[in-house]
Parts: structure tokens; sequence; C-alpha cells
């Protein structure tokens, strides 16, 4: 299971701080709620920086990150901070996840029920589920691999997985995205795919002889592709295999 990284948001200013920042609503992650949200940072052009989730404590918040990409969520967090009292700091804490009975403490992922819950603590209560066939069965995107710093979050469907609010107000790249809910048909995004023989990951996707799109994540043969929907077919071919989109 790729490795994540949990840092810590301390300050007085710490809600307003990570409000005026991030896709989504930060109430969410209020220990009297439901305690946790997926959220991403954007460039101010509205392409993805990094996707994370947000856990809310008493007197803190805590980001659960992919670990490649936690110093540099910790460095363009730093960069906005400016006189605002708000500490960023890493902790030791370890991320379980598992989608057996839910243990003590443990909060449920709130991109999709099927991805089971996640726990935050000094021990490591994983309890061994794929969760890279789960997240390929469930069309979810994972950074570096169909998630980059070309990605724009509708496209990779953050709406459906709870991963931005549309009600919260400004946020950096809050214009883009909203001007891609409310004025535009999405011509492009990510789709669940059957691969019928064999193709690496990062695959042109063809049909005929156009580029329809990038095939990313395999797993049990399905995959998550990127695609033109303009030129979804029932040819399209990468590598050695046929591609049929699922759903």
């Amino acid at each position: 299971m790729p490795r994540r990284t949990v840092l810590a948001i301390h300050g007085s200013d710490r809600e307003s701080f990570l409000q005026g920042l991030i896709t989504n609503d930060v109430a969410k992650a209020h220990p009297d709620k439901d305690g946790i949200c997926y959220a991403a940072l954007l460039t101010p052009q509205g392409k993805l920086i990094v996707d994370f989730f947000v856990i809310g404590r008493a007197d803190h918040y805590l980001i659960d990150v992919a670990s490649d990409a936690a110093p540099q969520l910790a460095q363009r967090l730093s960069m906005y901070k400016l006189r605002a009292d708000v500490q960023i700091t890493e902790t030791p804490l370890i991320v379980s996840r598992g989608t057996s009975p839910r243990p003590d403490g443990a909060l449920a992922d709130p991109r999709d029920t099927a991805l089971g819950w996640r726990a935050y603590g000094e021990e490591d209560l994983s309890d061994g589920t794929d969760f890279e066939a789960l997240r390929i069965r469930h069309a979810i995107p994972a950074l570096g691999a169909e998630l980059n710093g070309e990605s724009y979050i509708l496209e990779m469907g953050f709406e459906r997985l709870n991963g931005v609010d549309f009600r919260k107000g400004c946020y950096v790249g809050q214009e883009v995205t909203a001007r891609m809910h409310h004025k535009t048909t999405l011509k492009k995004g990510l789709r669940r795919v059957r691969v019928i023989g064999e193709a690496p990951s990062g695959s042109d996707i063809l049909t005929g002889d156009k580029v329809a799109g990038t095939l990313h994540s395999v797993a049990n043969g399905e995959g998550l592709a990127y695609l033109r929907f303009d030129r979804i077919g029932n040819d399209m071919t990468a590598g050695d295999a046929r591609i049929e989109v699922i759903d």
C-alpha cells in the first residue's frame, strides 16, 4: 500500500486558513460531524497540486497525504500562511486502512462507502485489503497514476467522490472549477475500462488511428483510462489489448 504521511495544522486561524485554500468545506471534518473530508489544493488555473484528507480534532486538523507529496503540500501551505496563526508540522501517526469491521476511532472513507475506513494512530491496523484493485473497480483516481499536475478535478470525478463543495465560497482555483461545473460540458474524463489482453500503464488508447486517451492503472483485467468522450468507440485498443468502457 502506498505510504502516507500525516501533517498537523495547529493555531487559532487554522480553520479559516484551510477554508480559503482547499476545494472542500472543512466544516465537514469537524469531529462532531463526519470527522473527515476529501479535498485538494489547486493552482490558480484550477489544476491539481495534491489531493488529501482533512481530519478534525478538538484543537487541530490532521492532513493525510501521499508521502511523496507531503513536502510539496507543506511548502505550499506555508507559502499561503503569511501572518496567520497557523503551525504546520509532520506527525509520526500511522495511516491504517481496511474494509473489515471498523475499529474504534476509525473514520469512514468519505469518497465511497466501498473503500471502508481510515484510522490514525501509533500502530498499523490495516487488514490487507487489495486497495489497488478496489479503487480501480470503483473508479477512484490516485496521485501519481491518474492524478497529476495537468488534472482538472471535475474530469477526475471529484464531485462524485465528495471532494469539492460548490457552496463553500472562494478557494484557490475556485473560479475555473465553478465555471467547468456550471457552464461547461466536460469533453474528457476518467472512465473505468475492461482491458482484454496486455497493455502497460501509460499506453495510448486508440480508436482506429486516432488517440482517444491514456490507459493508467490496471488490475484483474480492469483499468482506469482518461478519455476523450467524442472518441470512445467499439474498436478501442491499447498495446496488445482491446479496450471497452465499462460504465
